[in-house]
């Protein structure tokens, strides 16, 4: 941080506060002495998914959790559970410093998390991403479970 007396470029911090949406920082210069104050802004780069239909929309934390609550329809997985996968899967995504992700790879993700939490609940939500047409679609996914728990 550049000292706003000498111009030198560095300081130590001597005071950190959180404000509302920002930090606070005490600062003195290490060459003159002199201290200031600076604040830091969390930026808060927002997440857009590009649709099947190659349309782009902002990312909807509730609107994934909704679909995967209907999955979940009397099965007994808790709120606290899908909200956690939910914020796992989000953070992942973040972490990746994407602007932009595919539903397909955040469906992927979806069915990657549920298979670990409840099998009834993953065939659900692969039928609806995956748009299963007949039978045939079901008997695979339940036969790959199926081998994965033998």
């Amino acid at each position: 941080m550049k000292c706003p007396e000498c111009g030198y470029e560095d300081s130590k911090v001597i005071d950190s506060r959180p404000t509302e949406d920002k930090i606070r920082r005490r600062r003195e210069c290490l060459k003159c002495k002199a201290r200031f104050t600076t604040y830091e802004v969390i930026e808060n780069i927002p997440l857009m998914v590009i649709k099947k239909d190659d349309s782009i929309e902002p990312f909807n934390r509730q609107k994934l959790i909704d679909r995967v609550l209907r999955a979940t329809i009397k099965r007994p997985v808790k709120l606290e559970t899908v909200e956690k996968m939910v914020d796992e899967i989000v953070n992942d995504l973040k972490n990746k410093l994407q602007r932009e992700v595919s539903s397909d790879k955040i469906g992927e993700a979806v069915l990657h998390k549920l298979k670990g939490i409840d099998h009834v609940a993953y065939i659900r939500f692969a039928s609806v991403y995956r748009d299963f047409n007949d039978v045939d679609s079901f008997m695979k996914i339940i036969s790959e479970l199926s081998e994965e728990e033998d």
